[in-house]
């Protein structure tokens, strides 16, 4: 923990096509060695997909809908007390709920290794729309930690 006091999120700047700190964020998660233009090009491609597929005048109500699929409301954090280590449920705050979803979503559409799927974006759109459908593996792993917490509620008295 930082002896300087709390530190100051960073100001990301919307991006180009859509105006949308979130696009922005979603393109900065998927950036690898720091090229953002090919991120740029596959975050497109796959919000493309997705206006074609779910026929939406407003992408970014998509968007935003298939993100709160994925966002956690509650996850388990580490509490030592003694020599045990607890699993203590806690809320999990707005920032960080949006930055899971993403990490999440992102991590999934990676993992999906299907031939039919040859482009990242194509990927990312898949698993967009699976989140929109409440299925998917970055909706399943919101509800594994979900279950974590409901299973450790025995705890959350130990909450600081």
């Amino acid at each position: 923990m930082s002896r300087k006091g709390q530190t100051k999120p960073r100001e990301i700047v919307p991006d180009t096509l859509y105006n949308s700190i979130t696009v922005a964020k979603i393109i900065n998660y998927c950036m690898y060695d720091g090229k953002k233009t090919p991120a740029e090009k596959e975050v497109y491609e796959a919000l493309d997909i997705l206006k074609k597929e779910t026929k939406s005048d407003d992408i970014m109500v998509t968007l935003e809908q298939a993100l709160d699929n994925i966002k956690p409301k509650v996850e388990v954090r580490p509490k030592r007390i003694g020599g045990a280590v607890y699993q203590v449920p806690t809320p999990v705050r707005g920032p960080r709920q949006l930055s899971l979803a993403i990490r999440w979503l992102i991590t999934s559409s990676r993992n999906l290794a299907n031939k039919q799927f040859h482009s990242f974006g194509k990927k990312i759109a898949n698993e967009l729309l699976a989140a929109l459908k409440n299925e998917g593996a970055s909706v399943t792993k919101r509800t594994e930690v979900e279950r974590m917490a409901e299973a450790n509620k025995a705890f959350a008295h130990m909450r600081w």
